[in-house]
C-alpha cells in the first residue's frame, strides 16, 4: 500500500515538473529551434539616417534663410 502511494506521488511530481518546463520553454522540443531574427544595425547608415546631421542640417537651413532676410 505504502509503495503504491509513493508511486501515486512520484508520478505526480514528475508530471508537475514536466508541465513546468515546458511552459517556461526550458527544454527545446526535439528538433525545434526557437526562431532568431537578424540583427539590427547598430550604426548610421547614411547621413539622412542620422538624427544629428538633420538636425544640425535643419539649423544651418533655418539660419541661412534667417539671413537672407535680414539683408
Amino acid at each position: 500500500m505504502k509503495f503504491l502511494l509513493v508511486m501515486i506521488v512520484m508520478g505526480v511530481l514528475v508530471y508537475l515538473l514536466v508541465r513546468v518546463v515546458q511552459r517556461r520553454g526550458i527544454a527545446p522540443r526535439a528538433g525545434h529551434r526557437p526562431p532568431t531574427r537578424p540583427p539590427q544595425p547598430r550604426r548610421t547608415i547614411a547621413p539622412d539616417d542620422d538624427p544629428d546631421f538633420l538636425r544640425d542640417l535643419d539649423r544651418k537651413r533655418k539660419h541661412k534663410h534667417k539671413d537672407e532676410t535680414d539683408t
